[in-house]
């Protein structure tokens, strides 16, 4: 069955199934033709008659960020990428949740199997998950284009949902943020931007990262790339090369990404924990060996090299190897303490959550790593990441802990409650999700107290 919804841009038509009506690969933008690639994003043109909105659209251009897991970008894709994807049971003024990927500003696509908005629509909830640029048209500098460009998208999209989404169903008072990852980290930004105010009322950030950039690290970066190819290191110099060519060079070795938000006084006016909105709902959470993903294909494991904290960190952790110390410490910085942060330093209300169960992939080596809560969060356990993080058969405390997690993140997009206390200085309440699930007071004090005068 179809059903036919109008946008400010023109009528779209969706498929049906089984009472959920998906709407794939809509324009919030105009496609990134030529100079655009590293421009701010603009309104797409309005259409005639009815669009089918059957596919998603193309990926934003893009390379690889692991081993053995392609770009799901290829060569002389189109440049019509800037889209969203509803879901929705079509009901009136349901809450809305938009999904914001995660791939370290590198990688990532809204189509990606995971992401697949079904089982959330299902709770009550309207879903949007939205394309944004990665890369060096997202976020490397330019000296002759506008820094956090993937970010002028997201808040583009989010301007879209404001004046769709109640076509679709949804309540456009009542929108809540969540991502993981980058899509983690881009949420904390939006939640201490100025530009996003009125977007949305509630957020949730899934392993944010800490790594917020000045301007002269990332044009460094830009002066590397541009060197490799010849060219000069400007936004009109790179718009004449194709994608693919940028995509060779950009990384460097030895780092995940050569990409972060850049703290731009505008956008990002300084690392999102400094100026967290009171107003907007916060769950900030992580899992507790977020680093044992990375530590796959990471052979210098020495935790020497990863803090200058290292006397307190065999204080706090005796008897751990030096690799799982690093392993620790790794976690720690990258994701760990930036998710403690935003939930303590929020001037609002504000909730916490670690990720403790153990994947059974790989013979259990990647026990509660990062990515694991992704497939859980939206009951997917089929795509790539879904196939690596929880392994195959897909174990049934998978899927009852994923009802759970779903559970708690409607009802918070609902109502603002996500089943557990909020967390306060001097309780720290954290909800553990494992099997069964659980609430602990402080439960990586060890860690959080070596960091705690660093904030």
């Amino acid at each position: 069955m179809e059903a036919i919804t109008r946008t400010t841009y023109g009528a779209v038509r969706g498929r049906t199934d089984d009472g959920i009506t998906a709407y794939k690969g809509i324009p919030y933008a105009a496609p990134l033709d030529g100079p655009r690639r590293f421009a701010a994003p603009r309104p797409p043109e309005k259409w005639d008659g009815v669009r089918d909105a059957f596919s998603f659209s193309a990926d934003p251009p893009q390379g690889t960020l692991m081993p053995g897991i392609p770009s799901p970008w290829r060569a002389g894709d189109g440049t019509d990428c800037l889209s969203v994807n509803v879901w929705t049971s079509g009901g009136e003024n349901l809450p809305v949740m938009v999904w914001i990927y995660g791939g370290a500003f590198l990688i990532g696509t809204s189509r990606a199997p995971e992401y697949d908005g079904t089982n959330l629509a299902r709770a009550g909830v309207v879903v949007v998950t939205v394309n944004y640029r990665v890369g060096m048209e997202g976020f490397g500098w330019l000296p002759d284009a506008p820094p956090n460009r993937g970010f002028l998208d997201q808040l583009a999209a989010l301007r879209w949902v404001q004046d769709n989404i109640a076509n679709f169903g949804g309540d456009p008072g009542n929108v809540t943020i969540f991502g993981e990852s980058a899509g983690g980290t881009a949420v904390a930004a939006l939640t201490a931007c100025p530009a996003a105010t009125g977007l949305f009322r509630r957020a949730i950030g899934q392993s944010i990262a800490g790594s917020f950039l000045r301007e002269d690290r990332l044009r460094r970066g830009t002066e590397r790339i541009a060197a490799a190819l010849g060219v000069p290191a400007t936004a009109q110099a790179l718009a004449e090369l194709p994608p693919e060519a940028i995509h060779k060079v950009q990384s460097a070795p030895g780092e995940i990404t050569p990409y972060a938000p850049m703290i731009d006084g505008d956008l990002v006016p300084d690392v999102p924990w400094h100026g967290l909105r009171p107003e907007v709902d916060l769950i900030a959470g992580y899992t507790r060996d977020e680093y044992e993903l990375f530590a796959l294909n990471d052979n210098a494991k020495d935790p020497a090299r990863a803090t200058k904290q290292l006397a307190e960190y065999r204080a706090a952790y005796p008897g751990l190897s030096d690799e799982a110390l690093y392993t620790v410490i790794m976690s720690d910085r990258i994701f760990r303490i930036p998710s403690m942060w935003c939930a303590q330093e929020h001037p609002g209300r504000a909730f916490s959550y670690e990720l403790t169960w153990p994947s059974p992939a790989l013979g259990g080596a990647l026990r509660a790593c990062h990515g694991l809560d992704v497939p859980l969060t939206f009951g997917n356990f089929d795509g790539p990441m879904g196939g690596l993080v929880l392994g195959s058969p897909v174990p049934p405390e998978a899927e009852a802990l994923s009802k759970e997690i779903r559970k708690a993140w409607t009802s918070f997009a609902a109502t603002g409650d996500p089943g557990w206390p909020e967390y306060r200085a001097g309780e720290r309440l954290t909800r553990i999700w494992d099997i069964p699930v659980s609430v602990a007071a402080d439960p990586e004090s060890a860690s959080r107290k070596i960091w705690d005068h660093l904030t």
